[in-house]
């Protein structure tokens, strides 16, 4: 995971329209293109010399090929257009971090266990909707198997099966109410959420295809 840092110091005669302009215009613009993930925006509280005010924005992108991209297709437009509303009273700087690790107490209220197979095992959709990465641990699924028929024709999907033999292998991870119900946004109403038994003995939800 990699984030594409943007820090730029702005003019007091153009502040608001310019916080305006980056609010409801230049950040959507730039998560419209479809290369990153999420953007924050920060403002800095140390009184800068050279006068204005200095705001970060970061915007988090999955590697640096996608990032290259957005170089090569996107980024001299979207420049542009700073350059056009606000010439000559902006400085910004550009700065590629990699993300090493990452720490949060927001899953320490976690009480689900949410047994992932499919598209929840990626790190970069666990990024976009929880908003942070997932430890997972290794487990098994009894008495299903994958079902042949894909969800829109490209997402995976499990059935029932009359056969012990059969099993599902993925991860369970740890989730709080909250992040739970963003599993439920992001799965959306081609699935439901059923509670199952895993081998390990945890009772866990799992996303079933509800056309089955």
């Amino acid at each position: 995971m990699f984030i594409y840092n943007v820090t730029t110091n702005i003019e007091e005669s153009v502040h608001d329209e310019w916080l305006r302009w980056m609010k409801e215009s230049h950040i959507p613009d730039v998560l419209a293109t479809g290369k990153f993930l999420d953007a924050k925006m920060t403002k800095v509280l140390v009184e800068e010399e050279l006068g204005g005010q200095t705001y970060s924005v970061q915007f988090t992108v999955a590697d640096r090929e996608t990032l290259q991209k957005y170089y090569d297709q996107d980024a001299a437009r979207l420049r542009e257009d700073a350059n056009r509303l606000f010439a000559g009273k902006f400085v910004s700087f550009r700065t590629e971090l990699q993300v090493v690790s990452e720490h949060s107490t927001k899953h320490l209220a976690a009480t689900h266990f949410v047994f992932a197979y499919g598209t929840l095992l990626q790190r970069e959709v666990q990024q976009a909707v929880f908003s942070r990465v997932l430890q997972g641990v290794p487990d098994t699924l009894t008495q299903y198997r994958m079902s042949d028929k894909k969800v829109a024709d490209r997402y995976p999907n499990i059935v029932a099966s009359a056969l012990q033999t059969d099993s599902i292998t993925g991860e369970v991870f740890l989730l709080s109410q909250e992040e739970l119900l963003k599993a439920d946004a992001y799965e959306g109403h081609a699935y439901e959420r059923t509670e199952v038994s895993l081998v390990s003995g945890k009772k866990a939800w799992i996303y079933l295809s509800r056309s089955h």
